[in-house]
This record gives C-alpha cells, sequence and structure tokens, in this order.
C-alpha cells in the first residue's frame, strides 16, 4: 500500500453522545487522511436495533461537524448493510469456516466450569447443524499477526481464540463480522481505533483472511485515556461527553487541539498547534503508546489560550449564546453595546466562555448579587470600609467620569488612608460588583455609569453601618 493514498474510517456506536475517546480516535483517523492526502469515511456502528435511532446518530454527526472533523464518504450505516453480512456469512458456512450452533450459555458454563476462562467449548463443531447462532470455526494451531503502527507486531495463538459468534439466530450480524467486511468492501487500508479493540482484532482478521486472500489493512491501536487516578475513562464516572463540554462553553478549535495532544506532540512540543500545522506535522508513527491522561485543567488552560486569542467581535459572537439563553438578569436589560465595551477585559480572564456571564452580570442586575465571604473579608473585617465608602461617594459625585480620572481619585484616595490601591478599592468593588474579583474595576465603573455607582455605594455603606 506504499504510495497509495490511505483510507481510514471511524465506525463509532451511536450511544447518544461522542465520547472524547471517540472523538480523539475520529480526530486521529482525520489528521492522518489529510496528511497523506487520503479519505476519512464515517461508518455509523449500528447493528443492534436499539442504537439505530437518528437522534443518536445525529448527536455524533453534530458534534464531529462542531470539531471541525468533515468526513469524505458516509455516513455509512450497519443497518442498511444487513444484506452484506448474511452474504458473507453463508460463504463462510458453505467454505467450512463457520457452522451452526444451538448451545445455550447455561449449557456452556456447565461443561466448562472447570475452566471457565477457556470460553466456548466447539461442542458443535462437527454436528452439522442448520440453525442456531452461526460461529467462526478459529484455526486450532497457527498464529495471527497484527501489524500495529504504534505497537509493533502483536501475535495472538490461534489456539488461544475461542469459535466466536458472528451471526445471531435472528439472522443479525455481530460487529466482528460487519466490521471485516465493511472495511473489505470499503477498501479500508489503515484501522486507527482505541487499544481496547486489540484482542478483537486477531478475530476480525481471521474472518477476512476466510473471505478473501487481499492484503489486511494496518492497524494503529491508541493508547487508553485515563483520569488523574490512571483509570480508564468511564461513562459513569467521568466527564467524558464532548457536547458536555461544548455547553460548558470550550471552543472547538481549543477541544481538537487538546485531543490531538493526547497520545501525540508536535516536534518542538508546543501546546497550542494550528489545525493547519497539526495536519502538516501529524502521523500516527509518532503517537506514542503510554496512557494518555485527560487533564481537564490543562484543556482549560488550552481553552483559555483560544479565547485570549479571539478577535474582540468573534469573543462577543461566541459569548451570547450564553449571555441570551436563560441568563441571571431580566433579558431586556441586557445591553449589547454595554458587554462589547467591557468584553476585552472580560476575554482576558475567563476560561470557558459559561463563565463569562458571572463576570458581567452586575451591568445587567438592578442590585448586584453579593458574595457573603468576600462581603465578610471585605466589609465587616475591614476597619477602613465605611470611611472608604464614604469618601468615593463625595470624590464620585463631581469627577470627570472617566477611566483616567477615576483611577487618579481612587489612588489619591488610598493614599490618604495609607493603603495600596488594590486594599483601597476593595469595598467599592463589592459594593459595586457584589464580588472580589471581576474585571478591571475602574473600566467597569465608567461603563456602568456615574448613577448606578453611587446608588450601589450608598447601598453598601448603609447595609454597613446597619450591620456595625
Amino acid at each position: 500500500m506504499t504510495g497509495v493514498p490511505p483510507r481510514v474510517r471511524f465506525s463509532p456506536a451511536p450511544t447518544g453522545f461522542l465520547h472524547v475517546g471517540g472523538a480523539r480516535t475520529a480526530l486521529f483517523n482525520w489528521l492522518y487522511a489529510r496528511h497523506h492526502g487520503g479519505t476519512f469515511i464515517l461508518r455509523i456502528e449500528d447493528t443492534d436495533p436499539a442504537l439505530s435511532r437518528h437522534e443518536l446518530i445525529d448527536g455524533i454527526e453534530r458534534t464531529l461537524r462542531w470539531l471541525g472533523v468533515d468526513w469524505d464518504e458516509g455516513p455509512y450505516r450497519q443497518s442498511e448493510r444487513a444484506g452484506h453480512y448474511r452474504e458473507a456469512a453463508a460463504r463462510l458456512h458453505e467454505t467450512g469456516h463457520a457452522y451452526y450452533c444451538s448451545c445455550t450459555r447455561e449449557e456452556v458454563q456447565a461443561r466448562t466450569k472447570d475452566h471457565p476462562s477457556a470460553g466456548y467449548d466447539g461442542f458443535c463443531r462437527d454436528r452439522g447443524l442448520t440453525e442456531g447462532v452461526l460461529r467462526f470455526r478459529t484455526p486450532h494451531d497457527g498464529q495471527t499477526v497484527v501489524r500495529d503502527l504504534i505497537r509493533g507486531d502483536v501475535t495472538f495463538e490461534n489456539a488461544d481464540l475461542e469459535d466466536f459468534v458472528i451471526l445471531r439466530t435472528d439472522g443479525s450480524s455481530v460487529f466482528l463480522l460487519a466490521n471485516a467486511v465493511d472495511d473489505l468492501d470499503m477498501a479500508v487500508s489503515h484501522v486507527i481505533r482505541g487499544e481496547d479493540l486489540l484482542a478483537s482484532t486477531p478475530k476480525a482478521l481471521l474472518i477476512r483472511q476466510a473471505l478473501t486472500d487481499s492484503e489486511p489493512p494496518v492497524f494503529a491501536h491508541l493508547p487508553l485515556i485515563v483520569n488523574e487516578k490512571r483509570q480508564k475513562l468511564s461513562k459513569r464516572r467521568d466527564d467524558v461527553a464532548v457536547e458536555e463540554y461544548r455547553e460548558r462553553g470550550y471552543l472547538p478549535e481549543a477541544m481538537r487541539n487538546y485531543l490531538a495532544l493526547l497520545g501525540w506532540a508536535p516536534s518542538d512540543d508546543r501546546e497550542i498547534v494550528p489545525i493547519d500545522e497539526m495536519v502538516a506535522e501529524f502521523d500516527i508513527d509518532d503517537v506514542k503508546p503510554s496512557a494518555a491522561f485527560f487533564d481537564v485543567q490543562k484543556l482549560q488552560a488550552v481553552n483559555a489560550e483560544y479565547i485570549r486569542a479571539l478577535p474582540v467581535a468573534t469573543f462577543v459572537r461566541e459569548s451570547l449564546p450564553w449571555l441570551e439563553t436563560d441568563p441571571p438578569w431580566p433579558p431586556e436589560n441586557f445591553q449589547l453595546a454595554v458587554f462589547e465595551a467591557v468584553a476585552p477585559f472580560v476575554q482576558e480572564r475567563v476560561k470557558t466562555l459559561s463563565e463569562v456571564p458571572a463576570l458581567v452580570d452586575f451591568f445587567f442586575l438592578d442590585e448586584p448579587v453579593v458574595d457573603e465571604v468576600a462581603w465578610d473579608k471585605v466589609m465587616v473585617r475591614s476597619p477602613a470600609a465605611a470611611g472608604l465608602l464614604e469618601e468615593a461617594l463625595a470624590l464620585y459625585g463631581g469627577v470627570h467620569w472617566e477611566t483616567g480620572e477615576l483611577h487618579r481619585v481612587t489612588a489619591a484616595l488610598a493614599d490618604r488612608h495609607g493603603l495600596k490601591l488594590a486594599k483601597a478599592q476593595g469595598p467599592i468593588r463589592v459594593a459595586v460588583t457584589g464580588r472580589s474579583v471581576g474585571p478591571p474595576l475602574f473600566e467597569s465603573l465608567h461603563v456602568l455609569g456615574r448613577e448606578r455607582t453611587l446608588e450601589r455605594l450608598v447601598r453598601a455603606k448603609d447595609r454597613l453601618s446597619s450591620s456595625s
């Protein structure tokens, strides 16, 4: 296959959302195809009727498009190719590579109770049955070698492989047969998938060898993705749905960039890698076999880098869904011009877009939501707080309402109290915004306006007086 553009496929089972591991697999297939000028095929493994639901498949396609992973062929659905699998199964039966089996699970367990790890015992191999499940007749001797670009040649003893089911009693195919037939029919040259599927690979190769003498695909089994405890990511235990990260305000470029770093790195080990550079540098031979740690904090850091790199107008546009959908303020209070004015400062401070509303809510609420911890620390426990609020009210009432002037008079106020500016502006910030952290104070005061600023200072001063 040297010199021939590769044909790769991503073949997920539709489970309602795309797992970060599946997204990484799709991305690596896509990068490999794009780097080598090949073809990326999308194939849906929905041989299980319970998974043949449009909304589940739509979720996969929608998430792939969001990530920027487009496909050249498909999506093919295995549920629509059942005839191909039945035809292949019939050929395997006719050539003696498969046989029917009527054994129940309980019967097999009873016969193998002394060797439960042996799997199916071949009881029906030579009974000549014409119905039941169809099992593949694995050879008792020899070896099956998986040529793997990441792990080298992996050898399996055929004697260790049980006679596995390829067709259910209702005539539907299991995924092993469907995968082997599809890869053959679609001329897939490279199978790039998760390490957890390596154990099933010799079975797929044996099926293929029984059907054709054509050259098998080259495999690349990607390393597992693990959590901070070095456990394989679990749908039940870990946050693994790509769609959930989208809903939390991660950018597709950042998610794609981070997924690419789970097992691969560019030549200079930099962390921010634009997609065109990824395509230029990526090759499956460079993927490391060791497990990759899915570090949410690192993902946040990468996302923050991408947010800061956005043009401000783009940041505003990307933030709007979080500002306009179920906001913490009356919807009619939102003013786009106000957000545009403070967007450059907010953009420098958020790691995800979902954090944006909490940083700007005080602009659009009639009264700020007060963080009681910040109030207690900055107001109640500070003997200078009352005096600072009183003097700020007097100063802000007559100052020219401009960022530089607000900064100047507040710095002078801090000097008179023998405080650093950061310490002196603390009570003012909590009074006006409700919190001790947020966008730059003087820019915020300028945008909020004199009247609303003074109103909030008065309310905070009165509350502080009544509690002392």
